[in-house]
């Protein structure tokens, strides 16, 4: 069972995520921010990470700047309201960006994609 954690400042989404993602076969754990991130991810170990860009304290494309230093290999998929960050710089580190929608077949095709593409631990 792949592991993906959701980083959202919207609980709702959070929320949407959790229970699409699960009723899929996806172990799901979620963040509300960016605060203990890196921490987070080494010690939950996720397959794939689905970050918002836009949050209150955080700039989610700086955060994918830290998550690459760290875990280069581990996908990212930015998820953001607005299409307008496709162009930014930063994004281009990202494995995917899906613009934000209550229908998730395009963040769930992205995250199979993201996932069989991944080189498996050993």
């Amino acid at each position: 069972m792949s592991k993906i954690l959701i980083v959202d400042d919207e609980e709702g989404i959070r929320m949407l995520y959790s229970m699409e993602l699960r009723d899929d076969g996806y172990e799901v754990i979620t963040l509300p921010d960016g605060k203990g991130l890196l921490e987070l991810v080494d010690k939950e170990q996720p397959d794939c990470i689905v970050l918002d860009i836009k949050m209150r304290e955080y700039d989610g494309l700086d955060l994918l700047q830290q998550i690459r230093k760290k875990h280069y290999d581990l996908p990212v998929i930015l998820n953001s309201a607005y299409s307008s960050f496709k162009v930014d710089l930063k994004a281009v580190a990202a494995d995917y960006y899906v613009v934000k929608s209550s229908d998730l077949t395009e963040l769930k095709e992205k995250l199979r994609v993201a996932l069989e593409a991944r080189i498996p631990r050993e």
